[in-house]
């Protein structure tokens, strides 16, 4: 078993946090977000893990060393200019296996990694994604209004459910042609390459906890959330 830790970006929306840290090194309690991540996947039956690096890469590297502590075998791939979500990926493909994961380095989560590998073997599909329920609250009152411009409907301050993608994917080699070389390419680049091209894109519906870490609210929460709850980030 194979994972890939997207940690290459700047952080830009939690500074002035990430001026000096890269956001994978943040704490959470007395870890590193990365860190428990990384013994999270450890814990699942992942034996090696490619990092992609960009921002303050050296530092990461010194940090995480080779992964012998957490039960793994690290290696680093350093982006010389960013390349988005899902770039990296044509770059390191020689070393991808036939399926492998796929995550951002800024997750705080208790997915079970290894029901997503096998939800994605069963589906098939190149691109398999762990997807959870989001509500978004609109602070107004919403009109429905017809092609005249009348009010035909009224809703005060609705609030709408969303499955969103957590930042997390199966993957399959499949979806390497997908990506172009050289140039940035984001995870919404891919979806809508497969869908374009009529491929199937399945996903592993998660009611757990779930937090992506990139703004200073989200890691105020998640500092919160760990410190309640550390037995079900770090089970013994």
């Amino acid at each position: 078993m194979k994972a890939v830790v997207l940690a290459g970006g700047k952080g830009s929306r939690l500074r002035p946090y990430t001026a000096l840290i890269p956001k994978p090194l943040m704490p959470i309690g007395d870890h590193t977000i990365v860190e428990l991540l990384l013994r999270q996947l450890s814990r699942a039956g992942i034996s090696d893990v490619v990092m992609c690096i960009g921002h303050q890469a050296a530092l990461i590297e010194a940090v995480v060393g080779d992964g012998s502590r957490y039960g793994l075998r690290i290696s680093y791939h350093r982006e010389e200019t960013p390349l988005g979500t899902v770039g990296p990926l044509r770059v390191i493909e020689r070393d991808l296996p036939e399926r492998f994961l796929v995550m951002n380095g800024d997750i705080l989560c208790d997915l079970d990694f290894m029901a997503l590998h096998r939800a994605g073997e069963a589906s098939g599909a190149p691109l398999t994604v762990a997807v959870c329920e989001r509500a978004s609250k609109i602070d107004l009152g919403v009109l429905d209004l017809d092609p005249g411009g009348r009010v035909v409907g009224f809703r005060e301050k609705p609030t709408y459910t969303f499955w969103v993608s957590m930042g997390i994917y199966a993957m399959s080699r499949g979806v390497l042609p997908f990506i172009p070389e050289g140039r940035p390419f984001g995870f919404d680049h891919l979806m809508h390459a497969l869908l374009d091209a009529g491929e199937q894109v399945a996903t592993l519906p998660f009611r757990g906890h779930w937090l992506d870490i990139g703004r200073s609210d989200d890691f105020a929460e998640a500092q919160e959330e760990f410190e309640k709850n550390r037995q079900r980030y770090l089970p013994e």
